[in-house]
């Protein structure tokens, strides 16, 4: 009894040093490289915002006598009340009619879209010939087009108009709208639809209870990039568009500049700030849905 209690116990030691030891052998070096390539990058994302929330604030003597990068010693909103006082709320409203009547058509045309190529790509040769016109719409850039929409619009009587922006923005959305839903779309799983199919659900039914709710991820990550997208075009504007009052938020940026701010740099960049605030609360109300629609194909 004494050999195999110390037998037990010599057991017991050694059990207790191999696990005293495997987190020291597991246990991972701090990757200071990486670390500090981090802090740098967010340097520079953070400094110029920065900068730009701060001069915002100054007085225009305030910021030709001060630092750059000091903050200022008496904060005014002066800047922010000359934009708002002209057209800016006009531009601003152009901008989002336009980005909202560009996202909600070409979305959900594109996820209609998706989910028929997925569903019949293998039956229908119709919708795979689709599915590689939407492939090619890729690879044509909006510069290279610029010319046919121009002669187009004019030729629909639509120019320096809203609808005129709006349009050509729905089709140049459409192709990675579609490209992106289709490839959520493929990863669910079949046993669904079928399970669907035998409940004696309809293809609509289908679409919306199913497909969708399992792809809203996938719908919030495209709602998103398309918003960004035309909220920030500046060559269909300046193209489609020539009376002050269709302008949009970054033609008006521009105008700013060359107009009666061209020395006024903090108006020109409280009208930056007000620019960049719907951006930042739209990525704030859809911040979880899009980090799961970026990194979901990341853990297959």
């Amino acid at each position: 009894m004494s050999v195999s209690q110390t037998t037990t116990g010599i057991e017991q030691t050694a059990a207790s040093k191999t696990s005293h030891r495997r987190p020291g052998r597991t246990r991972q070096r701090p990757n200071w490289l990486g670390g500090t390539v981090s802090w740098l990058w967010l340097a520079v994302v953070i400094i110029p915002i920065y900068w730009i929330v701060v001069t915002s604030l100054k007085t225009q003597t305030n910021y030709y006598m001060t630092n750059p990068l000091a903050p200022p010693t008496d904060p005014t909103l002066d800047n922010y009340r000359l934009v708002l006082q002209l057209d800016f709320p006009l531009y601003f409203l152009n901008s989002l009619i336009v980005a909202v009547g560009t996202v909600i058509p070409s979305v959900l045309f594109a996820f209609m879209a998706a989910y028929a190529i997925v569903r019949s790509a293998g039956a229908s040769r119709f919708l795979r010939s689709v599915n590689s016109l939407f492939l090619m719409g890729l690879a044509i850039p909006l510069q290279a087009t610029i010319i046919p929409v121009y002669l187009i619009i004019i030729k629909l009587r639509l120019y320096d108009s809203l609808t005129g922006l709006v349009l050509p923005s729905i089709a140049f959305a459409i192709p990675l709208s579609v490209l992106v839903l289709a490839n959520f779309i493929r990863d669910v799983p079949k046993e669904l639809f079928e399970s669907m199919r035998l409940d004696g659900a309809t293809e609509w039914m289908t679409l919306w209870r199913l497909a969708f709710p399992l792809t809203r991820p996938a719908v919030v990550t495209v709602s998103i990039y398309n918003a960004l997208t035309v909220w920030n075009g500046f060559l269909l504007p300046l193209i489609l568009t020539q009376s002050p009052d269709k302008r949009t938020l970054p033609l008006a940026l521009a105008a700013f500049q060359g107009g009666p701010y061209g020395v006024n740099v903090p108006a020109v960049l409280a009208s930056v700030v007000l620019t960049i605030v719907p951006i930042l609360a739209l990525y704030t109300i859809g911040r979880r849905q899009l980090l799961s629609g970026l990194t979901a194909g990341f853990g297959r």
